[in-house]
């Protein structure tokens, strides 16, 4: 006679919160479009995750620089973990990510071409959400019985000057200064499948006081950002998305000389997420974002918890 294991409906329960967990972090990896940031998951969740990105191409360069012509390859790997637990009642949700990089780039500087090639740690990530309406903070048993509704959360993202950096060097993995994006956001679901996000927030900065060629002061101004995103569920454990963000501010000044910086940008983009066990599924999955810098990025991110496997997979 031959067994057969089949998922348990508490396995199922717990391939699902996890997903919702993992989508959120793998989002926060990518920055720029996060789609599904703020739905809710049960307490007392701990999970672990790594991100592995090589990206090569054309890179837009702080115009601040020199530089011209910046063309690099740069593989990444980042780990970090993601805690749930209840805040005053709510839930809410911890995030530390922390990457190492190895960068190979190439340029003119001042007409000149260089190379350069630098590994180390970069800046390090740290994001605390709550959901402050519809997010009451619930069990795992209670999560699998809990109906959708709106939600309204907001989050606290910060990073952290820890990357590798040399005031006398142009090119660095990190920016000598902190940044902080407050945020507000909006989840409303729209009968069993679909959902729509909308979030608003500002990207504060510190000042580099050793910015190149190391006795200069960078300053740069609040850049706003706004989020959009449609979702569909095609079944409890896979949703696809479609999104959209806008930019705008951030003009930088060096030595108190503004730079004709000032952003204005708009992109879109699609996610596919699933969940499924870990044998014999796809054992990691692939993120190819290319944007109008024509960067192109290719990742594989993976976790598992009891066995599941979450993956995301998003083009730009």
């Amino acid at each position: 006679m031959t067994l057969i294991n089949r998922p348990t409906a508490n396995h199922v329960q717990k391939c699902t919160a996890t997903a919702l967990i993992l989508f959120s972090t793998y989002a926060l990896m990518a920055q720029d479009l996060d789609p599904r940031a703020y739905i809710k998951a049960p307490v007392k969740g701990t999970l672990l995750v790594g991100n592995l990105t090589h990206s090569e191409g054309g890179v837009l360069t702080d115009p601040t620089l020199p530089l011209e012509n910046l063309e690099a390859k740069v593989q990444t790997v980042a780990l970090g973990g993601v805690r749930t637990f209840s805040f005053f009642g709510q839930s809410a949700q911890a995030l530390v990510i922390l990457p190492f990089a190895f960068l190979d780039a190439t340029a003119s500087i001042n007409g000149q071409a260089q190379s350069a090639s630098r590994s180390g740690i970069a800046d390090t990530r740290f994001r605390f959400s709550v959901l402050l309406l519809g997010g009451k903070a619930v069990t795992l048993e209670e999560f699998a019985k809990a109906k959708k509704s709106t939600i309204i959360g907001s989050s606290l993202t910060v990073i952290a000057p820890t990357g590798q950096y040399f005031s006398d060097k142009l090119i660095n993995l990190g920016t000598w200064r902190w940044s902080f994006k407050p945020e507000i956001a909006l989840t409303q679901p729209i009968g069993k499948r679909w959902m729509i996000d909308a979030y608003a927030g500002v990207w504060l900065f510190t000042n580099n006081n050793t910015f190149y060629p190391g006795m200069s002061v960078r300053r740069q101004d609040p850049l706003l950002t706004f989020q959009y995103h449609l979702s569909y569920n095609i079944r409890p454990r896979m949703w696809v998305a479609l999104n959209a963000t806008f930019y705008t501010g951030g003009q930088s000044s060096v030595n108190d000389t503004y730079k004709d910086d000032r952003l204005s940008n708009a992109r879109i983009g699609g996610n596919v997420g699933a969940a499924c066990r870990k044998t014999p599924c796809v054992k990691d999955c692939l993120q190819q974002r290319c944007d109008y810098s024509y960067r192109c990025q290719f990742q594989y991110c993976f976790s598992w918890v009891d066995n599941f496997l979450v993956c995301e997979i998003k083009s730009e």
